[in-house]
């Protein structure tokens, strides 16, 4: 590294320097970062880079000249001769003193200006080859230089009056110089240039242009010492304005307080002191709050500060602290409630019964928090407003879908400008009582950065161990949520911290059936779609069968809002042939035959079961973020030496559930029927259709061994049994989730036998009955009952035989 001593800058005495030095063909470098030297120039330098010591060693060593050349890139540690300019300076070492910290300090002195030739970076120094520029006599006293001279020693003068630090002795010794590259050069080392601009006049020969060239500079530096000058004037004068007004405000509450009017600050602060003792705050934030005030009232009204404090009393005399609703206590009137807003869902309404029923046996108690998980549009959100009326409570939702920032729950300090308390305080300041139901809409969706971890702030207001003392900090003070009744919703719960997970009570939704939707379309959204579009109860009617066309072929998804979405548009083309026809429009009744003149052509196809059994291929049944769906697994076997290909986009999970499937195969192949040699003999592929759709879990293991087993042993599987379980190496058949999703997909698909694992029986209990009766259901424990099951025996001896050959 080279560094400047202090920027000093000092003229060399050109009466004590010879006309030309002899300046060897191949000279030293030394690289320079932020620093352009000149010929002629005076200055000190330290070095600390290992090859630039070198290099001055060398210097010294010889002749004492070294070449200076400025650096492109400042952070090049090893610079090469691209990163170096083409013309640099050559300069003499007059002194060199060595310091304790390993560094050198040089007082080296321009002698001329070099072009580079050639760049040698080997050994411990960079050496170059360089030819001499031999800087052209100017004319002798012509107005162009005359002129150019004036120029440049007046903007001199005019910098260094206007703030440039430009020392009185540069600026003599520029009055006392006609030569006009020496004037030029010396200007330019004392502007403080960037390195680019200061290339740029070393870089010109010609000592005329060059004057032309530190001219324009210093123009352009006395335009921007100007607009700084104003600027620091215009700040003086703000300054002094301000001040002004402070007297002339002082001598007006003066007069004022002669005269007897009111204050107006004294009648803001006697507002504030009035909502205070009204808001029943506890006794530590009325202090807090009363503190505040005579700070207040001791302050400017018109600094920044003051409308801060404006603020935060404003808030927290706004905060309901002893306001609360009375809740509704009436069990019948609040089942009423729910089953009036929702259909079905007994579990969820059971569960929020029950904590009605507490709270009318003991006042005060501290529930759990009550976590609503599963896809979307099943009427989470909707059900916490019902919730909400049922119990006489004001409701708000909060959405924390994409929140990144603590600060969101926990409140801003008050130190930052556009400070304001966090979303919880302001959803109990918006509700304006203290014991609010407050949903916490998507919670599964919190993200974390550096801006802090939202989850784990909504640990402390989610906790009613810890909630009645929760602190905000633009408040500054605990504010009790105990009263307040927390709801979260989710789609998943993956996602969600374990500790936040453990704070609340998970309530499981499930995709609706058909039935259900049926029933829901008939209830709630056909009357909501017949008001929101401006029609009468008289002007439509809906089939029940269309209906459930609707659900079956123009929807597919667990919830309800593509579904409304289908009813609001046939809604909206009867509404306008009412517009149209006026007078003359008759009621419309939405049937089977008509439906495809408001819905167009179905857009939902429904995978169904296979039309015959087939070797190799068999059904299974996956859980989708919209459902269930039936899945089929596809293997074939090809000449080859046992490789086990997968496709379809499978993950980790699925691709392992399919090697223990294999496994499985290999060490039981005698006892399933299957020759050993086919496992030296051929190649598997198993193939999951719909390849663009990502696919994972252990739940398809069953499956793919069935298809396995299937094409190795060349029976059949049978066409109307579907199947879930992961499977592993023992032939062993474990639970999985999603069997309510996955048994409505398979009773869409029109499949008789399901197969599931013995665990799962108990998920039985949840099912709708219309679903049991339909569905023939085989609890297995071990995959060779899944065989026995699902294959079938081949058809003709004679063709297996012939098919072993192959």
């Amino acid at each position: 590294m080279v560094e400047m001593d202090d920027f000093s800058v000092t003229l060399a005495d050109n009466d004590a320097m010879e006309p030309m030095m002899q300046i060897p063909e191949e000279l030293p470098v030394l690289p320079l970062r932020d620093i352009v030297i000149y010929p002629f120039m005076i200055v000190p330098l330290f070095v600390s880079r290992d090859r630039s010591i070198g290099a001055v060693e060398k210097a010294l060593g010889q002749d004492r000249m070294i070449l200076l050349v400025s650096q492109r890139d400042v952070n090049k540690e090893e610079p090469e001769k691209k990163d170096l300019y083409e013309v640099g300076t050559v300069a003499i070492i007059m002194r060199m003193l060595k310091l304790p910290d390993g560094r050198i300090r040089i007082l080296i002195q321009g002698l001329s200006r070099c072009r580079i030739d050639s760049v040698s970076t080997g050994g411990d120094h960079i050496r170059a080859k360089v030819t001499p520029i031999s800087e052209p006599l100017a004319p002798d006293n012509t107005l162009e230089v005359e002129a150019l001279i004036r120029n440049v020693r007046g903007a001199m003068d005019r910098a260094a009056s206007l703030g440039k630090n430009i020392s009185p002795e540069v600026l003599a010794i520029i009055a006392n110089l006609d030569d006009a590259g020496r004037v030029a050069d010396l200007a330019a080392s004392n502007l403080e240039l960037k390195v680019e601009s200061a290339q740029s006049v070393l870089d010109i020969e010609d000592p005329i242009a060059r004057l032309h060239r530190v001219n324009d500079l210093l123009n352009k530096e006395i335009d921007v010492l100007t607009v700084q000058q104003e600027i620091n004037t215009q700040a003086r004068a703000d300054i002094d304005r301000s001040q002004r007004e402070y007297f002339l405000r002082q001598q007006l509450r003066a007069i004022q307080n002669e005269l007897g009017e009111g204050n107006e600050l004294s009648e803001e602060i006697d507002q504030y002191r009035e909502k205070i003792a009204k808001a029943q705050m506890p006794e530590a934030a009325e202090q807090e709050a009363l503190r505040q005030l005579k700070k207040l009232e001791r302050m400017h009204p018109d600094t920044a500060e003051t409308a801060t404090l404006r603020n935060w009393l404003d808030i927290m005399t706004d905060l309901p602290w002893d306001e609360a609703s009375e809740d509704n206590l009436d069990l019948i009137k609040a089942q009423e409630i729910l089953d009036e807003d929702h259909y079905g869902l007994e579990r969820v309404k059971e569960r929020i019964i029950e904590a009605l029923a507490v709270r009318k046996l003991r006042k005060k108690p501290r529930g759990s928090i009550l976590c609503l998980v599963g896809p979307p549009g099943v009427g989470k959100t909707s059900l916490g407003r019902s919730v909400a009326r049922a119990l006489d409570r004001k409701f708000v939702r909060l959405s924390l879908g994409g929140l990144h920032d603590e600060a969101e729950i926990r409140g801003h300090r008050r130190t930052y400008v556009g400070a304001m308390p966090g979303r919880i305080i302001q959803a109990v300041q918006q509700a304006g009582t203290n014991n609010p139901l407050i949903m916490l809409d998507e919670i599964d969706k919190v993200g974390a950065d550096f801006r802090g971890d939202p989850s784990s702030a909504l640990l402390e207001v989610l906790d009613p161990e810890q909630n009645f003392a929760f602190r905000d900090n633009y408040l500054g003070i605990t504010f009790d949520l105990s009263n307040v009744m927390f709801m979260t919703t989710a789609n998943m719960l993956d996602t969600i911290q374990p500790a936040l997970r453990d704070r609340m009570e998970i309530i499981t939704l499930s995709g609706y059936t058909e039935e259900e939707k049926v029933q829901i379309a008939r209830r709630h959204l056909i009357p909501k779609q017949i008001e929101e579009n401006g029609l009468r109860k008289r002007d439509i009617r809906f089939d029940q069968k269309a209906i459930a066309r609707i659900v079956s072929e123009y929807t597919r998804e667990a919830g309800l809002r593509h579904l409304e979405r289908e009813i609001g548009k046939v809604c909206r083309k009867v509404a306008r042939e009412r517009a149209e026809l006026e007078d003359k429009f008759k009621p419309v009744k939405i049937s089977v035959e008509n439906l495809k003149k408001y819905l167009r052509t179905p857009k939902v196809f429904n995978e169904e079961a296979l039309k015959k059994d087939e070797i190799g291929t068999a059904t299974g049944l996956a859980w989708t973020a919209v459902g269930g769906d039936i899945l089929f697994i596809e293997a074939i076997r090809t000449k080859g030496k046992g490789k086990l290909t997968l496709t379809g986009q499978l993950g980790e999970v699925m691709q392992e559930s399919a090697q223990a499937a294999f496994s499985y195969a290999k060490a039981r192949a005698e006892s399933l029927g299957i020759d050993p040699e086919v496992f030296e003999t051929t190649d598997i592929h198993i193939h999951l259709p719909e390849g663009a759709i990502p696919k994972d879990g252990p739940s398809a293991g069953i499956t793919m061994a069935t298809a396995l087993v299937s094409v190795l042993s060349q029976k059949p599987v049978r066409k109307d049994v579907a199947m879930t379980g992961e499977i592993t190496l023992r032939g062993n058949v474990l639970p999985v989730g999603g069997i309510k999703e996955k048994l409505l997909a398979a009773r869409r698909a029109k499949i008789k036998t399901v197969i599931l694992p013995e665990p799962n029986r108990r998920d039985l209990d949840d099912l709708p009955q219309e679903v049991r009766d339909d569905l023939n259901f085989i609890f297995v424990d071990n995959v060779v009952r899944v065989f026995e099951t699902a294959l079938m025996s081949s058809k003709t001896p004679s063709r297996r035989a012939k098919t072993s050959k192959k």
